[in-house]
């Protein structure tokens, strides 16, 4: 298996015993969830969002650790423990992204299915068609923190591939708290109000015969701005220990020599 394969088995797994155990009782369970989830997911986010107040100062840490390493040392547990969040980081992103990634063999088929239906047999299912847009809106909200690790964002690069590496560091420094972190703050600001509204209602698609899963949908946006927020806490990791003379943080082997 690639990094990615177990969660979306686990994904797949837990939906099919969802759907089985439904069916096994008669929609009861279906109706318990659409009862007690509104709720439970409400609450959920309260909590995440005050966890994540608290936690924010954090991302600070490579900023701070960059500008003092510059100009005095830093004990070397400082680095390590950056080291090992990093690692962790982008393990979360290749597994996330390796899940995604699906999602544009999904495209292909369901495009092709759509096209065989309507041209062929003239017939046309809203379903199918809606799938098309969740997969792609999710192919590309859930790798966009693996492209940015991998170097696959589009940049004007015309000084930044001239410079040295410690230029180089400066640029990924600055641009991660000067337009990233802002960026993907205020997207997951603004997505928190509708998001409320659409779990709240556990909103379905407007056709009567289209897919009932829009809340999950939505919810992928604020999820994008949380996984470029942490991958850009790890591109900004590895220039800051560049910027105070330190080892980077090894890339994952999948991303060596594309960056």
């Amino acid at each position: 298996m690639r990094k990615g394969d177990g969660l979306l088995l686990s994904v797949v797994l837990l939906s099919l015993g969802l759907l089985l155990a439904d069916l096994v009782s008669d929609g009861r369970l279906g109706a318990l969830l659409d009862e007690r989830l509104p709720g439970l997911a409400l609450t959920a986010g309260r909590r995440l969002a005050q966890l994540g107040l608290w936690i924010s100062p954090v991302l600070l840490v490579p900023l701070v650790s960059g500008l003092t390493g510059r100009f005095l040392p830093l004990p070397s547990q400082t680095w390590s423990l950056l080291g090992a969040i990093v690692t962790r980081i982008d393990a979360i992103t290749e597994t996330i992204a390796g899940a995604a990634r699906w999602f544009a063999l999904g495209l292909v088929v369901a495009t092709a299915i759509i096209v065989i239906q309507r041209y062929v047999f003239g017939y046309a299912s809203t379903k199918l068609a809606e799938s098309v847009i969740y997969m792609h809106a999710l192919l590309f909200l859930l790798s966009s923190g693996s492209a940015l690790l991998h170097g696959g964002h589009v940049r004007v690069d015309v000084f930044y591939a001239k410079m040295s590496e410690r230029g180089r560091a400066w640029v990924d420094l600055l641009g991660t708290y000067l337009a990233l972190i802002p960026m993907s703050l205020l997207i997951l600001w603004s997505s928190t109000g509708y998001l409320s509204s659409t779990w709240r209602i556990l909103e379905s698609s407007r056709e009567s015969d289209g897919l009932a899963f829009v809340f999950l949908l939505k919810t992928a946006i604020p999820l994008f701005a949380i996984l470029m927020i942490l991958q850009g806490f790890s591109m900004a990791a590895r220039a800051a220990a560049t910027l105070a003379g330190q080892a980077a943080p090894a890339l994952p082997a999948s991303a060596e020599g594309e960056l």
